[in-house]
């Protein structure tokens, strides 16, 4: 018995009519009405005629935010948007048992959504060139719709968001997806997003600053470093991809090379019940095997850290610093402002390795534990981490796989390319997002915290919430752009 797409997913709206037209975009990403080169300087020269600025700013000066003299939270005056706070965490038995830590406090749900039509029978994202003030290199490709919620009710009393409709009032159209995903948990407190991909039939307005993309070419984009924006990536890798028979498992004739793209397709196809069974029980176990106690403490109780000169850091120069900015633009719906960012010490490593068994590609899993998450733990990349906190530790208490990862053999590497996390909450935090491809002989070890699972069953998973974490979002999108014909 297999898991099929209604009896998983419930509406029609999710069918896999839909999640094959995904794959076939994937499988001819140059079938588009934007032709790339076209798109790329579209987008360049959006980014040259941008006047975004940005400069660093004290903590204690800026504007219309305050830190709250009896706590130390950082907050903004109206109340919204986001604080910077502290928080306690203890985990029985895990390798620091107990820390105290900044976060980001973000309890509002904003929308991250990606509108779709098709042209000529392929489906195309009507995608934003957008500038965040914490963005690597300034222009990155965003969602069709990317806001919080006190910005699009405009508690900033800028202009309106827009499209947003498309997606506040979707009973119009056909809703692809639509879930609750969280972001980073070792630096947001419960923060969740909505992902959703909103269809359309009807005509759209194309306004300045976006355009129509196929969703392989989007995909492609992917090997472009710091281009396609973290909120574009997670609502990516919740679309639903299916490059093989729903029946039969064969691939998509189109991914038939008898190598990679074939794996990778047959990833995609329905798995047995009972191998989802006993995946959703190895989750069930874990999250019953891992206790995280947290609680939110004021700023100024948390130990290590300080703020001095303006930023807040930790005693050891590691982690993150919470810094101010402030920034002047001429693309947004406000044009100047100041805020808080966080800002890693060292770029981040995200890594998917991979095996082929029996001619299907499996991903190993972490069951991650996070303070920030909502229900303890979600499935991870087989390792994610920030290098330099752990370099100055012994082989045997790094991550592990940490060392593989790093030391891996450039001819098993299947994809990597450091793209940029979220710029409007973070300053410069790029993720080093690696594929690599091990030997099916069980050489690798999956250890309890460790499992292989397929593309689909990851993909069933992220139509629910805490289950699949952002950076493992991000890693299904770059497998699934390995669907591509590269030669």
């Amino acid at each position: 018995m297999t898991i099929q797409g209604p009896s998983v997913f419930g509406p029609e709206a999710a069918s896999g009519y839909s999640a094959t037209r995904m794959a076939r975009s994937l499988l001819d990403p140059h079938n588009s009405v934007t032709p790339l080169p076209r798109f790329l300087r579209w987008l360049e020269e959006y980014g040259s005629q941008d006047e975004t600025e940005v400069h660093q700013v004290r903590l204690d000066r800026l504007d219309q935010w305050n830190i709250d003299p009896g706590t130390g939270n950082i907050r903004h005056g109206s109340g919204r948007f986001f604080t910077i706070e502290g928080l306690r965490a203890h985990r029985p038995g895990g390798p620091v048992e107990r820390w105290t830590q900044p976060i980001i406090r973000q309890p509002e749900i904003g929308i991250l959504g990606i509108l779709v039509k098709e042209f000529d029978g392929v489906p195309h994202c009507l995608m934003q060139a957008k500038v965040e003030p914490g963005n690597f290199n300034g222009v990155q490709v965003s969602p069709t719709v990317q806001a919080t919620r006190s910005n699009y009710t405009r508690v900033h009393k800028g202009r309106a968001v827009p499209y947003l409709e498309y997606f506040r009032d979707p009973g119009r159209h056909r809703v692809l997806s639509d879930v609750l995903q969280s972001e980073q948990g070792s630096w947001f407190y419960q923060k969740r997003n909505r992902n959703m991909v909103v269809e359309v039939t009807e005509d759209v307005e194309v306004l300045d600053g976006f355009c129509w993309v196929s969703v392989g070419q989007l995909h492609l984009l992917l090997t472009y470093p710091d281009l396609v924006n973290m909120d574009s990536r997670t609502v990516m890798g919740c679309m639903q991809v299916r490059a093989a028979d729903p029946d039969t498992g064969a691939p998509d004739p189109l991914a038939d090379d008898g190598g990679l793209r074939t794996s990778v397709a047959r990833s995609t196809a329905e798995v047995p019940e009972d191998r989802f069974a006993r995946t959703l029980h190895w989750i069930t176990d874990v999250r019953t095997h891992n206790d995280m106690l947290v609680d939110l403490i004021p700023l100024n109780q948390v130990t290590g850290w300080k703020l001095a000169e303006g930023v807040v850091r930790h005693a050891d120069g590691l982690f993150f610093e919470i810094v101010g900015v402030g920034i002047t633009t001429g693309g947004r719906e406000v044009r100047q402002w100041t805020q808080p960012l966080l800002r890693p010490t060292g770029t981040g490593l995200a890594a998917f390795f991979v095996r082929r068994v029996e001619g299907v590609l499996e991903v190993l899993v972490r069951a991650h534990v996070e303070p920030g998450l909502m229900d303890v733990l979600e499935l991870g990349p087989t390792v994610q981490c920030t290098v330099a906190n752990h370099a100055h530790l012994p082989a045997e208490r790094r991550p592990r796989f940490l060392n593989a990862a790093l030391d891996a053999d450039p001819a098993a590497i299947l994809f990597d390319t450091l793209l940029s996390e979220e710029g409007g909450r973070f300053h410069h935090a790029r993720t080093r997002y690696l594929v690599v491809e091990t030997t099916a002989d069980g050489e690798v070890d999956a250890g309890p915290e460790h499992r292989w699972v397929t593309l689909r069953e990851l993909s069933v998973l992220m139509r629910h919430s805490n289950y699949v974490n952002v950076e493992a979002r991000t890693l299904v999108a770059c497998l699934h752009s390995l669907l591509h014909d590269n030669s």
